[in-house]
């Protein structure tokens, strides 16, 4: 395994473009010929060219690292999300078509500076969460730290690309485990997000009502950062929800609801089960409450997925290639879609009038704690053992994913150490949706308790909490100074660096305060029960010796103070003074600041 010239990490990067120390050339060519390690590996089904590569490259020649948040980082982009220009295959040769424009939330990476590497594969239309369902020319994609066993999917190629170092961050999808299965056998975190937070324009569709773009990272600070950029609201996408004006965290010691010991199924994985206990031991001494909950509600929605209704939507996916060409798709994928072929209206309604009763059963149980962990899968299984019972074990990878959309959860998949044979394994928390943040803020710790290393890497796993730097000082932004704004250049000309996009703890109103351009917003701490919200910030890091230039220049009403963030930490940041919101608009509602100057153009 060669090792990486340089660390992956976003912040190491841009740092490193920052300084002058390397250029996004360099990096691409570095990953290129790294890619050439691993072709026994199944990660790719098309790898950009140079030619390819080159308008990506030319574009960030002309632009400062400073300015884009994601400047020159290298990800990946499974298969069955569209980029321009390069061939969509869904993992089958006869589907193939090239697209002119890329998937919306590919966009918005590539503006903020990102650079895809290649398409990765993935188990055939999406179907599989074993990563061996994909014909020639491609293969079955193999696990990151020893090849004798499965990666995952069905997302496997993302996941191992981001774990061997040939991209810092990758997107899958997640219908119903594709984003954390992968993860876990990976020794990533695996996000996915609130279904409908992302747009899924230009994704090829696996279950319609239930497909979402899912983040695999290095790291949860990472994974939020990624997720803070690709939130931006798609009005072509008829799928894409409406977030909530406010968004709570979890209490500084949460309660964590856990199986009850005869719910658990590690497949006679004896290790996998002390990995799940010693996550346990990791949450109590984090200061979370354990229970036992019932989690039967939970398992019984998940055998609707492939026992109900829903296979009809991956059969009206693949229409009418199943239909005019079976033998385009793989047996097995064939074998698990063609069922939907005969699901009657009355099957469907059925199963919807059910599922309403167990999302009920299950909401209850949710609502005695604050959140659930879970393993992420039972055990992780060799290639051989899948060949031997490719359905039967496939299905039982979804024991703890295949519910989450059907319920309308979030997730996040976590390592939680390695079998005595180094193999990964993972766990998963889980909550109610739009509680994306606040699970990646748990899963920072949780990863750190852990391992110490990411992926199959020697990189060691970032502190949960951004490390302080002698001679600087961190400061939250959430109106003018943010990336991109008019007085954005206020921070860069300080040196100052972007460190992460994040959002206020919810006890915040947000206004639009009166006066000239460059307009400005007002950030004042609500002390009411309830009464505030989350706001969009970013974080960005000052040296001290140009701190007090930088505060000086703040005009009243607005200082410096101390603003409470959503994971609980308090960073110096931007604070209006009450009396400067007489007469101004409140405009908490939005959550951001780029929201509401978007919507008044």
């Amino acid at each position: 395994m060669t090792k990486p010239e340089f660390n992956l990490s976003l912040d190491s990067l841009r740092q490193a473009y920052t300084t002058g120390t390397i250029a996004p050339r360099q990096v691409v060519r570095s990953l290129r010929h790294r890619c050439d390690s691993y072709l026994d590996q199944a990660i790719w089904t098309h790898r950009l060219t140079e030619e390819e590569l080159e308008p990506y490259l030319r574009r960030l020649e002309t632009l400062s690292p400073a300015r884009l948040p994601l400047f020159g980082i290298p990800f990946a982009i499974k298969d069955n999300i569209d980029l321009a220009g390069i061939p969509t295959t869904a993992a089958c040769p006869a589907f193939t078509y090239t697209p002119k424009k890329s998937a919306f939330v590919v966009e918005q990476l590539i503006a903020a500076g990102a650079i895809p590497l290649g398409k990765t594969n993935l188990d055939q239309f999406a179907t599989g969460l074993v990563g061996v369902r994909s014909p020639a020319p491609w293969g079955a994609c193999r696990n990151s730290v020893n090849p004798d066993y499965i990666s995952g999917g069905s997302s496997s190629g993302s996941a191992v690309a981001v774990a061997l170092g040939l991209v810092s961050f990758s997107l899958g999808t997640d219908t119903a485990g594709s984003g954390r299965v992968p993860a876990s056998f990976n020794n990533l975190i695996g996000l996915k997000p609130t279904l409908g937070r992302l747009s899924v324009r230009g994704v090829v569709p696996a279950c319609k009502t239930l497909d979402c773009i899912s983040i695999f990272a290095r790291s949860s600070a990472e994974a939020k950062t990624l997720l803070e950029l690709s939130s931006v609201e798609d009005k072509a996408d008829p799928w894409q929800r409406v977030p909530p004006a406010g968004r709570i965290p979890f209490k500084t010691n949460p309660r964590i609801g856990v199986p009850a010991p005869e719910q658990l199924d590690f497949d006679g994985d004896k290790e996998a089960a002390q990995l799940f206990k010693r996550s346990l031991t990791a949450a109590r001494s984090l200061g979370a409450e354990i229970v036992e909950i019932d989690l039967a509600p939970f398992t019984e929605a998940a055998r609707l997925l492939y026992e109900g209704p829903w296979v009809t939507e991956r059969y009206l996916a693949t229409q009418p290639l199943i239909d005019d060409k079976p033998e385009s798709l793989l047996a097995v994928t064939r074998e698990i879609i063609g069922k939907g072929r005969n699901t009657t209206g009355a099957d469907a309604f059925q199963a919807q009038y059910r599922l309403r009763e167990l999302k009920q059963a299950a909401d209850r149980v949710l609502a005695e704690v604050d959140l659930i962990l879970t393993p992420t899968a039972p055990r992780i299984y060799t290639l051989s053992e899948i060949a031997a019972e490719p359905i039967e074990r496939n299905n039982r990878l979804g024991t703890y994913t295949n519910f989450m959309n059907l319920l309308d959860y979030s997730a996040v998949a976590v390592p939680a150490g390695h079998r005595s044979d180094g193999l990964p394994w993972g766990v998963t928390i889980f909550s109610r949706a739009w509680s994306d943040e606040a699970l990646l803020g748990l899963a920072g710790k949780l990863h750190a308790e852990a391992t110490d290393r990411v992926g199959a890497l020697s990189d060691p796993v970032p502190s949960p909490n951004l490390p302080e730097e002698p001679g600087t000082i961190d400061v939250v932004v959430c109106g003018a100074h943010l990336s991109g704004l008019p007085l954005n250049h206020q921070l860069i000309d300080r040196n100052a660096r972007l460190m992460e996009a994040t959002h206020t703890a919810a006890r915040y109103r947000f206004y639009a305060l009166a006066g000239e351009p460059p307009f400005r917003p007002g950030l004042v701490r609500d002390i009411r029960e309830g009464q505030g919200a989350t706001i969009a910030v970013e974080i960005w890091r000052v040296p001290a010796d140009h701190f007090g230039s930088f505060v000086a220049g703040i005009p009243a009403p607005l200082g410096i103070g101390k603003v409470e963030l959503a994971d609980g930490r308090w960073v110096c940041g931007f604070i209006c003074e009450p009396w400067g919101i007489v007469g101004a608009k409140d405009i908490t509602d939005v959550g951001s600041w780029r929201n509401y100057i978007e919507a008044v153009g």
